[in-house]
């Protein structure tokens, strides 16, 4: 997944439109949205792969140079929390606003606080806006035990250490997440 931003040191700006715009003709690449291509993949029995979402968020987040972080149900499904797959997948973004739609996926980047952007780009940022998509009350003892056994403890303890970057309602969950320390002495809170 590129945009042509990354070939502008080889050439002029026009210069390398015209030579994705060949490539595309070609069928060498594929253009899939304005300004953002890819390689294609292609499978023998399934044809053409739609590209990943996560490529395609971050290529446009390096033209924008802005940071990322999974937001919504999009959060949710990326932890396994839950098995749905969303049609459209949401991005929190310090850049601009922006929608791409790439054959029947729909991906959205929102600007928002910088306070959401705070954690970005670390698994504890996931956690934060998955927990922030389920509310207070959706947040079950299936969820916890999910995070218990998937997240490692590295991912774990520095969720703990973000917690001052999530809501008061979600502290208790994360003491249940909070990775066990093989120490004698007690734990100070």
């Amino acid at each position: 997944m590129f945009t042509p931003n990354r070939f502008l040191d080889l050439g002029s700006r026009a210069a390398v439109d015209q030579a994705l715009s060949r490539l595309a003709a070609g069928d060498t690449i594929r253009r899939l949205a304005f300004g953002l291509y890819d390689y294609p993949k292609k499978h023998p029995e399934l044809g053409l792969l739609s590209p990943n979402p996560d490529a395609i968020a971050r290529a446009i987040s390096e033209k924008d140079e802005s940071r990322l972080q999974p937001s919504g149900a999009y959060a949710v499904n990326l932890l396994g929390l839950s098995q749905q797959v969303p049609a459209k997948i949401v991005y929190l973004t310090d850049g601009s606003d922006k929608s791409v739609e790439v054959g029947n996926q729909r991906i959205q980047l929102r600007r928002t606080t910088p306070k959401n952007m705070a954690t970005a780009g670390r698994p504890s940022g996931l956690v934060i806006q998955a927990f922030r998509h389920l509310k207070k009350d959706g947040v079950t003892d299936d969820h916890i035990a999910t995070l218990q056994r998937t997240m490692p403890d590295a991912d774990r303890d520095r969720l703990w250490k973000d917690r001052v970057h999530a809501p008061a309602w979600m502290h208790p969950h994360f003491d249940h997440l909070r990775p066990v320390q093989p120490s004698a002495e007690p734990r100070k809170a």
